[in-house]
């Protein structure tokens, strides 16, 4: 993937092979940038309200390409969720880090990546403790090349129908913001997989 000014700066390490802290978009109730935090403490409770994005993209038969986390990341680690979420790096677009983290994580990039809003969520995750305080945009799109995972990110991979998603969310763990973006979104993946598809 190309490096951008804000990429280039937030991945130099600092000499001793350890990378420096992953800093965050501090943002106010209308998406307005207010300042930075590291990555972990914007996650403690009670959360600080931060810029994030979700990807939500879709096969050619309108099937939702969901992930399981992979089970060593330290928030939410084993649940399944949208194809992928992550944060903007301070000065990075979100459109620009949902590609970013879309090929970093599942080695794919989409064919076809598009806005579908913005939402304002607080979701405490009890088994961590960890706060979701986040101003998330959210993005649909087309995945029409082969997945790579990366198992450090990743556990598993699933292409659901709607109706197949429900299923698996009243058995499995999903992530506590799951839903939340999911319907978000609904409009936006309506207009990208049609009617038919159900969503």
């Amino acid at each position: 993937m190309p490096t951008t000014p804000a990429t280039a700066a937030n991945s130099v390490s600092n000499g001793t092979g350890a990378q420096e802290a992953i800093m965050l978009e501090l943002v106010d109730e209308s998406g307005n940038t207010i300042g930075t935090a590291e990555k972990l403490s914007a996650h403690q409770a009670p959360g600080q309200l931060h810029r994030a994005f979700s990807v939500f993209l879709f096969d050619e038969q309108g099937r939702l390409l969901l992930q399981q986390r992979a089970l060593g990341k330290y928030h939410s680690p084993g649940v399944w969720s949208n194809t992928c979420c992550g944060h903007p790096y301070p000065g990075e677009s979100p459109f620009a880090a949902a590609a970013r983290r879309t090929h970093e994580e599942l080695g794919l990039s989409p064919s076809l990546l598009a806005e579908a809003g913005t939402v304002r969520y607080n979701h405490p995750d009890p088994a961590s403790g960890l706060v979701e305080q986040e101003y998330n945009h959210l993005f649909v799109g087309l995945a029409q090349a082969e997945l790579r995972p990366d198992p450090e990110e990743v556990g598993d991979t699933a292409f659901v129908t709607a109706a197949e998603l429900a299923k698996r969310h009243a058995e499995v763990p999903f992530s506590a913001w799951f839903m939340t973006v999911l319907d978000a979104a609904r409009p936006a993946i309506r207009e990208l997989t049609g009617d038919a598809a159900g969503w």
